[in-house]
């Protein structure tokens, strides 16, 4: 049948032709004719084919398209895994090498077996209660997140998350949302999308700072592991920030991407334990899992949960419900816990063998942010980020300089102009890659 569709597709089968009866189609392939008169009457029902009495089964005769095909939708800008390179240390992403795939699809398969017939249904717009009560358990065993499944609302990964967020933001009537000086620029551009400032706070050697928040509404924050200089925000800014919240009845996002892979101690806590009625905890599988799986979460506040469903409900209800069962049968079944400690243990080597390589074959850059997470900072001579980063473009490899990541507004502030780095994504090749995009990487180093 999918052999007449690519004909058909294709123009090897021309508008109009006759195509034989079903009893010697059958003859022909060797298959029982119900095969061949079920796969006529699907490709007739789909518009591929007509069939008339006494006249046979023809193609189609379809319309030829009105013009050229519509282009796609620009893609946001920002750096693009695997576009254009060879060898790919762009930061964001997971060793997708390494998916677990036998221990998902048993998860889906047990998922699937015990699902109740409701939940191919709509549901509930925060999401399945499973995976709600999943990751209510775990997130308070493994990041100290102090949550109840009526305040969970799932959403498609990060992105949506926030989405979701700025609409909500909007509607309570907030102007702006505060963020760090340096970020991903997607969220800022997401956040002035739906009509709020972003100004940047302000930062010094030991990370954001919070105590001039201001007149904003809401603050994002990285907490545990800054994107993408790798500070943790010291306990006394912590507190701060939560403070802000209380005195003005604005809202705390925490962004905790990655924060389960910390390699020095034991991974710092959620912010969110200090307030959850001021902070959003926002959550995601794509740095544990994958991000193909657009599988994220939020914590809400009381006062915000239903907020978020009615934004949610005008936009999307996704992910699918198998795949949020599958992840709560990972998550009860403990083959998340097994996957995060093996995943711990893959980074952490790479890291180290980064750090030695850097430390061995270019002594004058100094490799910070290395604590914790997905990335490594590589702090350059002054001046030199440009021409390392198009010297390594010349070898076919990938890597982004940090002020791919600085906020406009400050560009010149002191701490940010005179800083050159790369920002090393050293999860993201494959096995085979990894030795190939480090040496790479070491030959551009000054």
């Amino acid at each position: 049948m999918e052999a007449l569709r690519e004909a058909v597709r294709g123009g090897r089968l021309a508008p109009g032709t006759r195509l034989p009866s079903s009893r010697a189609l059958a003859a022909d392939l060797s298959v029982a004719r119900n095969t061949v008169a079920d796969a006529y009457t699907e490709l007739v029902a789909e518009g591929w084919l007509t069939a008339r009495q006494g006249s046979g089964t023809r193609v189609a005769r379809r319309a030829a398209p009105r013009g050229p095909e519509p282009r796609a939708a620009p893609v946001p800008p920002g750096p693009a895994h695997g576009v254009g390179a060879r060898l790919d240390l762009l930061p964001g992403s997971p060793t997708l090498a390494h998916f677990p795939r036998a221990r998902w699809l048993a998860a889906a398969r047990r998922a699937l077996t015990n699902a109740p017939y409701e939940a191919f249904g709509y549901g509930d717009p925060r999401g399945r209660p499973e995976l709600r009560a999943a990751l209510a358990g775990y997130l308070a065993r493994a990041r100290g997140v102090r949550a109840d499944p009526g305040r969970i609302v799932v959403c498609a990964g990060f992105v949506h998350g926030l989405r979701l967020l700025g609409a909500v933001l909007e509607a309570r009537g907030a102007g702006a949302v505060a963020v760090e000086p340096f970020g991903v620029p997607q969220y800022r551009a997401l956040l002035t999308g739906a009509g709020l400032r972003a100004p940047a706070l302000s930062a010094d050697a030991r990370g954001t700072r919070t105590d001039a928040l201001g007149a904003a509404d809401a603050v994002l924050l990285t907490p545990a592991h800054q994107f993408p200089t790798g500070t943790a925000l010291p306990p006394e800014r912590r507190a701060a920030a939560v403070d802000w919240a209380r005195a003005t009845g604005g809202l705390v996002v925490e962004d905790d991407y990655d924060g389960e892979f910390r390699y020095d101690r034991q991974p710092v806590g959620a912010l969110q334990s200090l307030d959850p009625e001021r902070v959003v905890y926002c959550g995601t599988a794509s740095k544990s899992l994958a991000p193909g799986l657009r599988m994220g979460w939020l914590v809400l506040p009381h006062a915000v949960v239903a907020q978020a469903v009615a934004a949610k409900g005008h936009t999307d209800w996704a992910p699918g419900a198998l795949d949020q069962l599958t992840l709560a049968e990972f998550l009860t079944s403990g083959g998340y816990d097994r996957h995060v400690r093996a995943m711990r243990l893959r980074y952490r080597r790479r890291r180290d063998q980064l750090a030695a390589a850097v430390a061995e074959r270019a002594p004058a850059v100094r490799v910070t942010g290395i604590a914790a997470g997905l990335h490594a900072v590589l702090e350059l001579p002054r001046g030199t980020e440009d021409a390392v980063v198009a010297a390594a473009a010349g070898q076919g490899l990938a890597v982004a300089g940090l002020r791919a990541f600085v906020h406009e507004e400050a560009r010149e502030r002191p701490g940010v102009r005179e800083r050159d780095a790369l920002v090393v994504g050293y999860a993201t090749p494959p096995d085979s890659a990894w030795q190939p995009a480090l040496d790479a990487l070491c030959r551009v180093l000054p």
